[in-house]
C-alpha cells in the first residue's frame, strides 16, 4: 500500500501556514511569515508549502487530499448578514471588504487549485472543528473534552466539544458576534497595543495594574453567565459597523480615547490590561467547567487564539475540574492546518488514532526546517563571519559558560519551531540569576517594551524545586508560581511602588525570569524531545548550580523568529547578543566583521 500524504493549508486572514501528514504521523508544519520574513504574513502559504513537500521528498501530484481549515462561504454568509444588519452603519467596511471577497475569498477553491497546481480532493472543515481537531487528535488522551476560544470562524467564536478514538463531536457553540477573543483584542486596541499580535503584551501587563474595571466590564460590556456565555454590548464596540475596534462610546466609559502606540503607558492601561485579563480567567473557568458538565471527561484540550493566555491556562490546570489539560502549541489560526489536515486522516479515511499514554504526537513542535552544518558553513563563509567549529561536548561546555558569565547567546539547533513560541530552537538564551538581564534583554537585545516578562527553560526533573508546577509544560502555554521558598518579599517601601516602579525589584532568586506578580511562564525541556538544548541547561547546571535559562523567541520586535543560518546572523549583528550557537558553530560578537545596517532598520528600531 502506498503512502498517504494529507497537506491543510490556513491563509487569507492572518498567520498562513501549511502542514504535512505522512499514514497520519505530523511531519513538516510552518507559518508563511518565517519564510517571507512579514510578521503575521496572510497571503497563500506558497513558501511554508513547499518546505513541507521538499521535507517529505514528494511533489503535489503525490499529494493523497489537500484540506482548508475553514468554510468561507459560510464566513462570507456571516460577513453579509452583519452588514446588512447595521446597514447603512457598516457601509464603509463594506466597501473595503466585499469586493475582495468577491475577487478572492469566494472562490478559494479554484484558487488553492491554481496556486498548488493541484487536481485532487479539497476538504473544507468549518473554523472551530479545525481548532479542536488540532488540540485532540495530537494530545496524549484517549478521549478528552475539547475548549475552543478565538476572535471568530465562520460564525462560533468559542466551542466545546468531546474527543473519542478517531472522532470528535462538536456539542456547543458561543455565536458571533460575542467573542472572547474579541473583548480581548477590544482592549489591545484601546491600551495602544496591536489587534492579533499585542495581546502578549496586555497579558504582561496586567500584573502592574489593579482590577479596578472589572465591575465596570461586567455592568456595562459584558453580560456573563455562570455556564461561560455571555453577551457583549455592542453600544460600545465598533468591529461590526467600522474599521477600530472600539468606539466613542467605550472612550466615554473609560475616561478618554485609546492610547497612541508607542506613547508612555500609564496607570490607566496597567488597571485595564489587569481588568480585562481577570474577566477572560473567569470566562474561561466557567467554560471549562460547562464542558466538564457536558462530558464527564477527566482530560480537557485547548486551541484557538485565547488558549496562548498562558496565565489563564495556568488557572484552569490549578482550580479547573479536569485532571489534565494540554494545549496545541500552535493555537492560533496556524495550528488549523493541522487540524484540517487530521480531519481528513482521521474522520474522512477512518484511520485510527494511535495514543501513547503521557506523550503526545507534536514531537516537541519541531516541525520547520533544519540545516545541515555544510549548509550552515557555506553561508557564514559567504559573510565573511569568524566561526569556530566545535564538537558538542566543548560546545556545551563554552555556551554554559557564557550564559554563567552573564553573556546573552543566540542559539540556533535543529529543527524550527511551530507555533509562536521558541522552544529551544530558535531562541535567545539568558541567565535568570542576573538582576539585569530582563531590562538587558528586552531594550538592548528584542528592542521592546521593558516591562514584558521573560520565561524559563527549566529540566523537567527540576521543576517541582523551583515552579509550582508538578507536570509538563514543554511548550511554554503554562503561568505558574514560583516556589515561595524562593521569593524575595517586598519592604514596606517597595510595597508602595506603583505600576512600571516595581519592574526593577527583584522577586525571587531567579528575578530574570520572575514577573512581579511571583509568577512564571514554564517551559519543561526533557532529552527525548529536545536532547541538545537538555544538555545544555545541564551543563549550566553543573556550572552553577541552576537547571534554569532564560528563553525568548530569536528576533527583535516587529520580525518574525529567525528561520535560516541567514535569519539568525543577521539579527545576532543587528543586536547586543554576545555570542552565536549556530548548529555544531560558534561566534563570538566581537571577532565579527562591521555590519553595515539598512537606514530602514535603523529608523525602524532607533538605533545609533
Amino acid at each position: 500500500m502506498s503512502d498517504q500524504y494529507i497537506l491543510g493549508i490556513s491563509a487569507f486572514y492572518h498567520d498562513s501556514a501549511a502542514a504535512l501528514l505522512k499514514n497520519g504521523e505530523i511531519i513538516a508544519a510552518g507559518s508563511e511569515e518565517r519564510f517571507t520574513r512579514k510578521k503575521g504574513d496572510a497571503t497563500f502559504p506558497h513558501r511554508a508549502v513547499e518546505f513541507c513537500l521538499e521535507q517529505a521528498r514528494i511533489g503535489v501530484a503525490d499529494l493523497t487530499a489537500v484540506g482548508f481549515y475553514d468554510k468561507p462561504l459560510l464566513k462570507f454568509e456571516r460577513i453579509l448578514e452583519t452588514y446588512l444588519g447595521v446597514v447603512p452603519k457598516g457601509f464603509r467596511s463594506f466597501l473595503m471588504a466585499g469586493p475582495l471577497w468577491i475577487k478572492d475569498k469566494l472562490y478559494i477553491d479554484r484558487q488553492l487549485r491554481e496556486e498548488l497546481g493541484y487536481v485532487g480532493h479539497i476538504f473544507y472543515s468549518e473554523h472551530h472543528e479545525s481548532h479542536a481537531a488540532s488540540a485532540f487528535y495530537p494530545s496524549p488522551f484517549e478521549d478528552a473534552a475539547i475548549l475552543t476560544m478565538d476572535g471568530v470562524g465562520e460564525w462560533a467564536t468559542a466551542s466545546i466539544g468531546m474527543g473519542r478514538g478517531n472522532d470528535i463531536e462538536i456539542l456547543d457553540e458561543l455565536q458571533w458576534p460575542d467573542s472572547l477573543g474579541l473583548l480581548y483584542s477590544a482592549f489591545t486596541y484601546y491600551t495602544g497595543f496591536k489587534v492579533n499580535s499585542g495581546e502578549y503584551k496586555v497579558m504582561g501587563l496586567a500584573p502592574y495594574g489593579e482590577p479596578k474595571y472589572v465591575d465596570l466590564i461586567y455592568k456595562e460590556l459584558l453580560d456573563l453567565k455562570e455556564d461561560g456565555s455571555f453577551r457583549l454590548n455592542q453600544k460600545y464596540f465598533n468591529y461590526l459597523t467600522g474599521l477600530t475596534m472600539t468606539n466613542g462610546a467605550f472612550n466615554e466609559l473609560f475616561g478618554g480615547p485609546p492610547r497612541k502606540p508607542e506613547s508612555k503607558l500609564t496607570q490607566k492601561e496597567m488597571d485595564l490590561a489587569r481588568s480585562v485579563q481577570a474577566v477572560c480567567e473567569e470566562v474561561m473557568l466557567r467554560m471549562a467547567r460547562t464542558a466538564h458538565r457536558q462530558t464527564g471527561a477527566e482530560n480537557l484540550c485547548l486551541a484557538g487564539g485565547v488558549a496562548l493566555n498562558c496565565v489563564g491556562n495556568g488557572r484552569l490546570l490549578r482550580e479547573g475540574p479536569f485532571k489534565q489539560i494540554w494545549i496545541q502549541p500552535a493555537a492560533g489560526d496556524a495550528g488549523g492546518a493541522l487540524g484540517v489536515a487530521q480531519l481528513i486522516h482521521h474522520r474522512q479515511h477512518n484511520h485510527p488514532r494511535v495514543v501513547v499514554p503521557g506523550k503526545d504526537a507534536m514531537k516537541g513542535a519541531y516541525l520547520g526546517p533544519d540545516f545541515t552544518p555544510e549548509e550552515i558553513e557555506t553561508y557564514l563563509k559567504s559573510v565573511g563571519a569568524k566561526y569556530e567549529r566545535m564538537d558538542e561536548p566543548a560546545q556545551l561546555d563554552r555556551a554554559a559558560g557564557y550564559l554563567a558569565d552573564e553573556k546573552i547567546i543566540g542559539w540556533f539547533d535543529g529543527r524550527m519551531e511551530f507555533g509562536p513560541r521558541a522552544l529551544g530552537a530558535r531562541s535567545i538564551l539568558g541567565d535568570p540569576r542576573s538582576p539585569r538581564m530582563q531590562a538587558d534583554m528586552n531594550i538592548k537585545i528584542k528592542f521592546r517594551e521593558g516591562f514584558r516578562p521573560f520565561a524559563p527553560s527549566v529540566l523537567r526533573e527540576r521543576v517541582t524545586d523551583y515552579f509550582e508546577l508538578d507536570g509538563d509544560s514543554p511548550y511554554m502555554l503554562l503561568v505558574a508560581p514560583v516556589k515561595k521558598e524562593r521569593c524575595i518579599p517586598l519592604t514596606d517601601e517597595q510595597h508602595k511602588l506603583w505600576g512600571i516602579d516595581k519592574l526593577n525589584v527583584p522577586r525571587s532568586d531567579l528575578p530574570a525570569i520572575t514577573h512581579i506578580d511571583y509568577s512564571a511562564r514554564i517551559q519543561t525541556v526533557t532529552p527525548d524531545t529536545n536532547r541538545r538544548y537538555y544538555a545544555l541547561i545541564k551543563a549550566f547546571e553543573q556550572k552553577t548550580g541552576c537547571p534554569v535559562v532564560i528563553n525568548t523567541s530569536f528576533n527583535v520586535r516587529g520580525e518574525p523568529i529567525v528561520c535560516t543560518p541567514e535569519d539568525a546572523y543577521r539579527c545576532f549583528m543587528r543586536t547586543n547578543i554576545d555570542a552565536l550557537v549556530l548548529g555544531p558553530f560558534v561566534l563570538e560578537k566581537s571577532a565579527q566583521p562591521e555590519w553595515k545596517e539598512t537606514k530602514a532598520w535603523q529608523q525602524e528600531f532607533q538605533l545609533d
